[in-house]
């Protein structure tokens, strides 16, 4: 079993899928926009975004999928409560991928060593979303 995060961008589900190709070298596996669902395939008392609007999409980065949506909830999305988190091999990959993340975005924490971790850095991507990079130190013997 797996669990995979689902995000709800309300009406920015687009931008930010080109957003994560660009800074993270993400690839989408499957995109489905709302004009090509039947026109009875919506749930009932919800009211989907215009027809150019993405219903449902898988995002590939590195091994994991990560499934997104414009969402058919009004307001804007608030991500709260938790992070994503990636682990690049190197701290050079790792200042990459934050640097990317934050254009547009605010940090919490810059990037740098740790007690824990070679490079760690906390930032918030112009989107709302939580990120953590992390270069793990090596485990001692």
């Amino acid at each position: 079993m797996q669990i995979q995060p689902y995000l709800f961008f309300d009406g920015r589900c687009e931008e930010a899928l080109n957003f994560y190709r660009s800074a993270l070298g993400a690839k989408v596996t499957t995109l489905m926009r709302f004009k090509d669902a039947p026109a009875n395939a919506s749930a009932p008392g919800c009211t989907p975004p215009p027809g150019d609007k993405i219903m449902h999409a898988n995002l590939q980065i590195g091994e994991v999928q990560i499934m997104a949506s414009d969402g058919v909830a009004p307001g804007e999305g608030a991500f709260k409560g938790f992070a994503l988190s990636l682990s690049p091999a190197t701290d050079v990959e790792a200042e990459r991928l934050f640097k990317a993340l934050t254009e547009g975005g605010s940090v919490q924490m810059p990037f740098g060593g740790t007690f824990f971790a070679s490079s760690f850095g906390m930032m918030t991507d112009r989107f709302g979303v939580p990120w953590m990079v992390i270069v793990p130190l090596p485990e001692k013997a």
